[in-house]
């Protein structure tokens, strides 16, 4: 039993670790939004049967 303290308190703690990764992530790095423009051609606006 002691061993599957041992393997659950592993997995906590590396859950913990990605949990505070990307709450860093999410916090400290600033996305710049910028404008995309894509062309479709016009025969992808009709059904071809």
């Amino acid at each position: 039993m002691p061993s599957l303290f041992r393997f659950l308190i592993f997995v906590g703690i590396l859950g913990g670790l990605a949990y505070g990764a990307v709450f860093s992530l999410a916090t400290f790095v600033d996305l710049k939004p910028r404008e995309i423009t894509v062309t479709v051609p016009p025969d992808k606006f009709f059904k071809n049967h």
